[in-house]
C-alpha cells in the first residue's frame, strides 16, 4: 500500500496556519494606524504649544498602547505593545525630527506606560471585569499634567554644588570676574546631546555686568544666546540673573539665576558653592525632574571647575 502523501493545497492548510498569517497582517495594519495616529497627535500637540507637557509624554504613548491593545495578539497584549512602542520609537522619531536626546530620556517613560497598560489589559482580560475605556479614564488625569494648571507641579527647581578650589579666595574672585571659559571639557552626562556652548564673552562682577553664552542649535533649530546680568554683589558672593535666553536649553529648562559664594578655608584653599535656580519645562514632574536635577547639578560642578578655578590650577 502506497503511504506517500502529497503536499496539502493552500486551501487545505490547517485553519490555525491561515489565522496566524491573517493575524500578522492585522498586526501590521494596526502598527501603521498607530504610527500615523501618533504622528498626527504629535504634530497637533506641538502646534498648539503643548510639546513639553504630559499630553505628549504620557497621553500619546497611552493612546498608542490602547490602539495596539486592540490588535491581534501573539501571546500577550503587553508583548505586542512593547514591540510596537519599540518600532515606533525607532521609526517615528527621525520622521518627526525629534533628536535622539529626547528619545533617550523619554523612551523609559513610553515603555513604562506601555507596560502598565498591557499588564492591566492582560490581567483584566482573564477576569473579563473591565474594558479599555476604563483604563483610558485612569490614564487621562496623568496625561493632563502641564496641560491643566491645577494638575501641574511647581516648575521652580534649584540645585547646589560645592567644591574645594586649590587657590586663595582673591584668585577665585579674579577668575569669576573674567570672561566665561568654554574650553574646559564638559562632563560626560552633558555630552550626550545637550546644546554645547560655542563661545562666551562678558567680564566683571560689578552690578550690571553681563555674561553672554552662545549655544549650538539642536534638532534643526538655530543657535541661541543665554544672557545673564550681575544683580547682586557683596564680598564673597555674586548673583547672575537671566535677562534673555534664546538657546535650545529652553526646551528643557529656563535658567533663572546663578549664585556663587566663595569662602576662604586657609591661605591656599577656598570653598566655592554654585547654586542654580531654574524652571523645569518637561512634564510629568515625577519623571523629568530627577533627570533635570542631575543635568543642572553637573552643570554647576562644571561652572566651578571652568570659571571659579584660576588658570594654572588643576581642573
Amino acid at each position: 500500500m502506497d503511504e506517500s502523501t502529497e503536499p496539502a493545497e493552500p486551501s487545505k492548510l490547517p485553519k490555525s496556519t491561515r489565522e496566524i498569517s491573517n493575524a500578522q497582517w492585522m498586526l501590521a495594519a494596526f502598527l501603521v494606524v498607530a504610527f500615523g495616529l501618533g504622528a498626527v497627535l504629535y504634530k497637533f500637540t506641538i502646534h498648539v504649544g503643548l510639546g513639553h507637557t504630559s499630553a505628549i509624554f504620557i497621553g500619546i504613548p497611552a493612546i498608542l498602547a490602547l490602539v495596539l491593545a486592540l490588535a491581534p495578539r501573539a501571546k500577550t497584549v503587553t508583548g505586542g505593545i512593547l514591540r510596537g512602542i519599540t518600532i515606533a520609537l525607532l521609526v517615528v522619531a527621525p520622521l518627526l525630527g525629534e533628536g535622539y536626546l529626547c528619545i533617550l530620556f523619554s523612551a523609559p517613560l513610553f515603555y513604562l506606560v506601555g507596560l502598565g497598560v498591557g499588564s492591566l489589559v492582560d490581567y483584566y482580560r482573564k477576569s473579563r471585569s473591565t474594558t479599555l475605556s476604563c483604563i483610558a479614564i485612569l490614564l487621562l488625569p496623568m496625561s493632563l499634567e502641564g496641560v491643566v494648571p491645577q494638575l501641574t507641579h511647581n516648575r521652580a527647581q534649584s540645585v547646589t554644588a560645592t567644591q574645594i578650589v586649590d587657590a586663595p579666595a582673591s584668585a577665585v574672585e579674579a577668575a569669576l570676574a573674567q570672561s566665561p571659559h568654554i574650553d574646559t571639557a564638559l562632563p560626560h552626562f552633558l555630552r550626550i546631546g545637550f546644546p554645547r556652548p560655542l563661545e562666551a564673552h562678558g567680564e566683571g562682577l560689578d552690578l550690571g555686568a553681563t555674561r553672554t553664552i552662545h549655544f549650538a542649535g539642536a534638532e534643526g533649530d538655530p543657535p541661541g544666546d543665554l544672557v545673564m546680568q550681575v544683580t547682586d554683589r557683596h564680598p564673597g558672593h555674586v548673583r547672575f540673573t537671566t535677562i534673555s535666553d534664546s538657546s535650545k536649553l529652553t526646551q528643557w529648562v529656563r535658567w533663572q539665576t546663578s549664585e556663587v559664594t566663595w569662602t576662604p578655608l586657609d591661605a591656599t584653599h577656598t570653598s566655592v558653592t554654585w547654586s542654580i535656580a531654574f524652571d523645569r519645562q518637561l512634564d510629568p514632574y515625577w519623571y523629568f525632574a530627577p533627570w533635570e536635577q542631575v543635568a543642572i547639578r553637573e552643570a554647576a560642578k562644571y561652572l566651578i571647575t571652568a570659571n571659579a578655578t584660576p588658570t594654572g590650577t588643576a581642573r
